[in-house]
């Protein structure tokens, strides 16, 4: 799967999960950088990110995140669809 290709699925993930059609993310963004991103909304971004690329990630993968370039490096390597 191509970086590119899962950027634009994030894109509309994150704004479907945080109701904002302006988001645009990249492989450095962080919850610094959406303003409503807080824990709740992180457990249902993750929920939401494990769906769409049919993989679920593991506790330490979820905790040690620290940025959505992670993310990204992430579904490459495991997401299916």
């Amino acid at each position: 799967m191509h970086k590119n290709e899962v950027i634009e699925r994030l894109n509309d993930i994150f704004r479907d999960v945080f109701g904002d059609d302006s988001i645009t993310v990249n492989e450095a963004t962080t919850s610094d950088d959406i303003e409503d991103w807080d824990s709740i909304e992180h457990i249902n971004l993750i929920g939401a990110v494990e769906d769409e690329f049919g993989l679920r990630f593991r506790m330490r993968e979820v905790s040690g995140m620290k940025n959505v370039g992670e993310m990204i490096d992430i579904i490459c390597e495991r997401g299916t669809k």
